[in-house]
């Protein structure tokens, strides 16, 4: 019997009480509690969950990530949240990792990603910028309600090795040794390389946008 099977686990000390029904997916490779934090001083209660079925009755999902992706999807994969995600018919809202997983693949572990957005994520080149990038970049080219109330050039905070390029689907860029895409959508699918959870009130009203489609 392998003891490492996985289960569905939702926070017991969580519950839809205020009708909000957000939950950010906590599948073992999310920054979970910043983002918790970050919706709470919005007012909103968030869910912890990897239970398929509290995924998809909420009316809204974070997906986050923060590590390596061969590693983050293969927690997808034991979790069967990579089959879940995709068929999902509520705003989803992917950051970070989780945002490059929503792709179609990703040359960090030559990782197949969700396949929710058709570009593939590459490496930085290191003979030409620092990487990661770390720190604060300016985000142009907004064309999606997600950036109700945020106006061009505003700064939103960084932490990444890999980018999406630009493409059909995305929705702001920024700048960093090349012009990438700071985020993307697909339908009711959106996804943001930065931390919108750390990107101060520029991140909050992005965040607060989103739970307000």
């Amino acid at each position: 019997m392998n003891e490492n099977k996985w289960t569905p686990h939702r926070d017991e000390s969580d519950s839809f009480n205020d009708g909000e029904g957000v939950v950010i997916i906590n599948y073992g490779a999310g920054n979970i509690q910043s983002i918790k934090f970050a919706l709470q001083r919005l007012g909103h209660h968030a869910v912890l969950s990897n239970d398929a079925a509290t995924i998809r009755n909420a009316k809204k999902v974070i997906f986050p990530g923060v590590g390596e992706a061969s590693s983050a999807m293969a927690k997808l994969w034991e979790s069967g949240l990579h089959d879940l995600i995709p068929t999902l018919t509520q705003p989803v809202l992917g950051i970070c990792l989780g945002m490059q997983l929503m792709c179609r693949s990703s040359e960090e572990g030559d990782t197949k990603g969700l396949g929710i957005f058709e570009v593939p994520v590459l490496k930085f080149d290191a003979t030409r910028v620092k990487v990661p990038q770390i720190g604060w970049n300016q985000i142009r080219g907004l064309k999606s309600n997600l950036f109700t109330g945020i106006a061009e050039a505003e700064h939103i905070y960084m932490v990444h090795s890999f980018y999406a390029p630009l493409c059909s689907e995305t929705i702001a860029e920024t700048h960093y040794g090349l012009d990438y895409s700071a985020a993307l959508r697909k339908d009711h699918f959106y996804g943001t390389q930065f931390h919108p959870e750390k990107s101060g009130d520029v991140g909050e009203q992005i965040l607060n946008n989103f739970l307000n489609l």
